[in-house]
């Protein structure tokens, strides 16, 4: 894999014959493995990783009015408001980590998100070029989550039966102990799930009208999960 993610990053930086900023969405339901990939695409190939999960969970542990609503929210497994997840990431997108290019994590969520999105990148004359479908089947999903474990500074997961760490609920890197989301439970997930299918799985017709949908099978191993995204990041 490290000669393809070498031509990838060659591609990139410019080396090759045409330079091209990566402006896409990882898009798929909770336990797909988005986050994982968006680690691994971003230590590889330096990209902007920016995940509307994390950062609404650091707002959600402020002692603050904001981040007790969303704090409760994210507990009851339910969205937060599309304005707010809107002005959050359109601040973070503005940064110079993103100069060079993003992937979006979890956002947009529904078609209004989506057409806003579009909206503010079309007018930054940045429009998207690559969005990642990540196709896993529900039931392989419960599977995943009920054993997820989180390393929470980093972003790195660890699975109880497919990716244990070395030490149980210890990180292998950095000895840190990791934690489990409150919202990965059967109950929130079914939740969840059912709001993926109702409000974000219609952005896939979208997407794919546009001609900029990439579909891939997450329940390949991560290694080639991420030689995929590579791919067609290269395309």
């Amino acid at each position: 894999m490290a000669t393809f993610v070498g031509a990838v990053k060659k591609y990139l930086s410019g080396e090759a014959e045409e330079k091209r900023s990566i402006r896409s969405i990882l898009l798929g339901p909770p336990g797909a493995g988005k986050g994982t990939q968006a680690i691994n695409l971003k230590d590889n190939l330096g990209i902007c990783h920016l995940s509307t999960g994390d950062m609404l969970r650091a707002i959600a542990k402020e002692d603050s009015p904001l981040g007790k609503k969303v704090a409760e929210t994210l507990k009851a497994g339910a969205l937060v408001t599309d304005s707010l997840v809107i002005e959050i990431i359109e601040a973070n997108l503005q940064s110079d980590a993103c100069k060079l290019g993003f992937m979006l994590d979890g956002f947009p969520r529904n078609l209004v998100q989506a057409q806003k999105l579009d909206e503010y990148l079309e007018g930054q004359d940045e429009p998207l070029n690559n969005v990642v479908e990540f196709k896993v089947k529900d039931d392989v999903l419960v599977e995943r989550i009920a054993g997820r474990m989180i390393h929470q500074s980093s972003g790195r997961t660890y699975h109880e039966v497919f990716a244990p760490p070395k030490v149980a609920m210890t990180d292998d890197v950095t000895g840190e102990p990791l934690m489990k989301r409150p919202d990965d439970n059967p109950t929130v997930l079914k939740r969840r799930l059912d709001i993926y299918h109702e409000q974000t799985a219609p952005l896939i017709k979208f997407y794919k009208d546009k001609g900029i949908l990439r579909s891939i099978d997450a329940m390949q191993s991560p290694e080639k999960v991420f030689e995929d995204i590579s791919g067609h990041f290269k395309k």
